[in-house]
């Protein structure tokens, strides 16, 4: 099996891989001489069959469990949701004419009296309750749900031994984490968590930065205060360099999110350290189903063997509890071929135009990553049928979705938010079983919009956005040997002629035995010569957003 997948994938050639590879030739580079070597003293990497090289790393594959799961629910949720005025708030508060930067003048202070160490202590999430949420999530048809670790904020949500600034100690002084890992073991969800802090090294860049003009112009933003400067403060004892990690040079570029160097001031050992101890710590600890790692192939990577040594002590603890064979999943952006030998690909809010041979997954929000309540007030949201139809096209390209329901700081959902994961759920009930545990058919689909384009801009992140699907437009998953499943998006008003099944294709010359309509007693009418299989324009839909034709062959 896996020499035919390494097979499939060099016969794929995809040009925008080899595109890619030539705008981040760093990255890809397989064997790179580390400038940090992580101290694994204090956690040492588990033993087991999975060594912190890629070569060690290159014998994993994808569960089953996570393949039959196909959608996965997201709490994309810290203190950068108290502002509730979207995402990147940490850092774009700290640079002069940004809105955010504006609206924190507006609503508290100027950020050299008020900053982002600040909004952690007034997030309370006085109103979160992770069970009522974990089972709602459940009913909307998620197979497994994903809670924030920390973000690029670099404050962990969990009770960690390695970072002060964590929400145990301030803030809502609960284990944010430990208390989602509850709720989904109870409601028999899988669990995950996502870990973004191994960029605060530059993005919290901003926070030493100060206004250029202005009365306070030169005065120094809270990023360079130090815990001596703390004494009769809220925060006294803490040092807000262990949170804002500017203890160095400004890097070259104003931002850049790959280790590149030249671009970015190398992360001294201490840094790099923490990074691993600290998810190392939150993997043992809390033993999730799935690690979302938001870096281009691993943390720090290729900086450091952090991110390697951290994969291999995941496999390795879940491989012991599972018989040899590990059931966690980690999943990183931007991979070559060779990289997606080693861990899950994750696509930012983008779909690949065709088929992939190794299991994937898009991660996508209905909002903003972090909330935003001007898509509240404006109704900017993803509708539910956006969401259908995202989920349906990944699924028919093998691959699983991934979708961030914003939370408010105080730890609900606004009801705008409950409306679509509502009817998303409704949709779930009739048709999931066109999603759960299905795989690619021959082709993924077909219409308009099964027209191959550009692909997925860098290899990964964010898709040009598409027009919107019509009846013409379908996709396609199989079940067993027996069973395909065709989603058409909106009432056809005539009938859907799927070209694919034609005897002149030669895709699948088997004799029908049935075919009907998921949620509907409404008989369906259908015939088939060397053109397609014609289905009659049914009279009504069992759910707004699309309808499933369950096609049964003999």
């Amino acid at each position: 099996m896996k020499k035919m997948i390494l097979t499939m994938l060099a016969a794929s050639a995809m040009c925008l891989a080899a595109v890619a590879q030539d705008d981040y030739p760093w990255i890809w580079n397989r064997n790179p001489e580390f400038k940090v070597i992580v101290d694994t003293s204090n956690e040492p990497i588990a033993p087991g069959p999975f060594e912190p090289t890629v070569d060690g790393l290159s014998g994993y594959e994808c569960p089953e469990w996570f393949r039959d799961a196909k959608f996965g629910i997201w709490a994309h949720w810290g203190p950068q949701c108290q502002p509730e005025d979207g995402d990147w708030y940490g850092r774009y508060m700290y640079m002069q004419g940004n809105s955010r930067y504006k609206y924190n003048i507006d609503t508290r202070d100027h950020p050299s009296r008020f900053g982002f160490k600040d909004w952690i202590h007034e997030w309370k999430a006085e109103n979160w309750d992770p069970e009522a949420l974990v089972n709602l999530y459940k009913e909307t048809g998620a197979k497994y749900f994903m809670a924030m670790a920390n973000h690029h904020d670099n404050f962990d949500l969990y009770a960690s031994r390695y970072q002060a600034w964590n929400s145990t100690a301030l803030g809502p002084c609960r284990d944010i984490v430990g208390e989602w890992e509850k709720a989904c073991r109870k409601a028999g969800l899988r669990f995950g968590v996502s870990v973004h802090a191994a960029h605060a090294w530059t993005w919290y860049e901003t926070s030493r930065g100060s206004d250029t003009t202005g009365p306070l112009a030169g005065v120094p933003y809270d990023g360079v205060l130090t815990k001596e400067d703390g004494a009769g403060t809220w925060w006294e004892g803490l040092d807000p360099q262990d949170l804002y990690e500017q203890r160095h040079e400004l890097s070259p570029d104003s931002w850049a999110w790959e280790w590149q160097e030249g671009k970015v001031t190398t992360p001294d050992q201490a840094y790099c350290d923490r990074i691993y101890n600290r998810t190392v710590q939150l993997i043992a600890d809390y033993g999730p189903d799935v690690v979302y790692l938001d870096d281009t192939y691993v943390p720090l990577w290729p900086i450091s063997d952090a991110g390697l040594k951290i994969v291999a002590d995941a496999y390795n603890r879940s491989a012991a509890a599972n018989g040899g064979n590990p059931q966690i999943v980690m999943t990183g952006k931007i991979l070559s071929d060779w990289q997606k030998q080693t861990l899950v690909w994750d696509v930012e809010m983008g779909v690949p135009d065709d088929i992939q041979p190794l299991p994937w997954q898009t991660c996508t929000c209905l909002g903003h990553w972090h909330y935003d309540k001007h898509r509240y007030y404006d109704d900017k949201y993803k509708s539910s049928a956006a969401v259908i139809w995202m989920l349906a096209d990944v699924v028919s390209k093998n691959g699983n979705l991934l979708l961030s329901v914003p939370l408010k700081g105080d730890g609900t959902l606004d009801p705008t938010e409950q409306k679509i994961v509502a009817e998303i759920g409704n949709w779930m009930r009739i048709n999931g079983e066109s999603i759960y545990g299905t795989r690619p058919w021959k082709v993924f689909g077909e219409g308009p919009l099964a027209v191959k384009s550009e692909g997925v801009a860098d290899y990964g992140v964010s898709a040009k956005a598409k027009p919107q699907p019509g009846a013409a437009d379908m996709r396609f998953a199989v079940k067993g040997d027996k069973t395909l499943y065709v989603t058409v998006f909106g009432l056809p008003e005539t009938e859907t002629v799927i070209e694919s099944l034609g005897r002149k294709t030669g895709l699948d010359r088997r004799r029908i035995r049935r075919i009907s309509m998921l949620g509907s007693g409404e008989k369906v009418s259908w015939s088939r010569d060397d053109s397609g299989l014609h289905i009659a324009a049914p009279q009504a839909m069992p759910a707004p957003e699309a309808l499933v034709y369950k096609i049964e062959f003999r």
